[in-house]
């Protein structure tokens, strides 16, 4: 986002969950989609868009790190864009792939690209991921995934 205000509303410090216990794909995609209803961004139909996706494709895409979001159809579900972030220190098995961060997302086009740009950026190597996750700071996330910048959290 070029606009620091608008990424203050998309990707709120409070929406970083950290040491979650050790639980399924499915029941890690209602807490994201849970989270992205409670904080407004989407109906409560988007949660079923992004299990739908997840169950036709897997959002792991290695690093430990998964990305669920909704399927085309659902996008309509979407009021604004939002990201969440879970973390899960001990990791959980995602359709065989391991996985320590979640990354949920509702977006409809390419409001999110700087923020995924940003955690692109800053995991070349599973290691960076586990590294950040041993800081088990709140602060350090939401840094990390805003590229350092500073304004509203």
């Amino acid at each position: 986002m070029s606009n620091a205000a608008e990424m203050g509303t998309m990707f709120k410090i409070e929406n970083i969950i950290l040491n979650l216990p050790k639980e399924d794909s499915d029941a890690v995609i209602r807490r994201c989609g849970k989270m992205l209803v409670d904080s407004g961004y989407t109906g409560e139909k988007y949660v079923q868009g992004m299990l739908k996706r997840d169950h036709s494709f897997s959002c792991a895409i290695g690093n430990f790190i998964a990305i669920p979001h909704g399927e085309k159809e659902y996008k309509a579900d979407i009021v604004s864009p939002g990201i969440v972030v879970l973390v899960y220190p001990d990791g959980i098995d995602w359709h065989g792939t391991p996985v320590h961060l979640v990354i949920g997302i509702a977006a409809r086009g390419e409001e999110h690209l700087d923020i995924l740009g940003n955690v692109v950026d800053s995991f070349e190597d599973g290691q960076d991921v586990l590294d950040l996750i041993k800081k088990n700071d709140r602060r350090a996330v939401f840094d990390m995934f805003r590229g350092g910048q500073t304004g509203p959290h």
